[in-house]
């Protein structure tokens, strides 16, 4: 993320309106350190510009999103969906806790990773059943405790009942993990496994 020099403060406040329309998902730390202030400079900057917090910005974005999830359970779904256009793309949000790490290195387990964007994955398609069939993926670099895993589903192509479905994952703009799903929509008749 870059940085950007102290500014007068009425400056400092239109770039910080711009930065979070930008990125909604940015914390009080983040834009603190972004432009160069204390984090309370950047609470009462928000509070003047009647900026909410990040959970309420998170709920406001998640409201906005107009797609119900068909494929799976909202609660199966690993992170917070905060948009959803089926067949399209979607967005969910993941804060890496204690128990998402190894308690020796503070470092998230691979497979919440790779969960949070397979179930995303598997919730932009617009079906009853979806199932992953294959998945290409890379881990970039690991990811801390205390980290937010911003992971943004494209679908890339449709062809008959399988779609591929491209994931990135970022940590303040940073990608951290890349995937690519071939993802298959199963008729309700249909009794497979996947």
């Amino acid at each position: 993320m870059f940085r950007i020099a102290r500014l007068p403060k009425k400056d400092r406040q239109t770039r910080l309106v711009q930065s979070l329309a930008d990125n909604p998902f940015a914390t009080d730390e983040d834009l603190a350190e972004l432009f160069h202030v204390s984090i309370q400079t950047i609470r009462l900057d928000r509070l003047e510009l009647g900026i909410p917090e990040l959970r309420e910005r998170i709920k406001s974005v998640a409201e906005k999103s107009l797609d119900p999830v068909k494929s799976l359970g909202i609660d199966e779904v690993i992170g917070e969906i905060i948009d959803l256009q089926l067949d399209s793309q979607a967005i969910s949000v993941l804060e890496i806790k204690e128990e998402h790490v190894f308690s020796k290195t503070q470092i998230a387990r691979g497979h919440y990773i790779f969960a949070q964007a397979n179930s995303l994955a598997v919730a932009v398609i617009n079906a009853d059943v979806a199932l992953t069939a294959t998945a290409r993926i890379r881990f970039v670099r690991p990811v801390r405790i205390g980290e937010k895993l911003v992971a943004k589903a494209l679908v890339r192509s449709r062809n008959g009942d399988e779609c591929k479905v491209r994931v990135e994952t970022k940590v303040q703009g940073e990608l951290v993990f890349t995937a690519t799903f071939r993802v298959v929509e199963m008729s309700g008749t249909q009794n497979r496994h996947g």
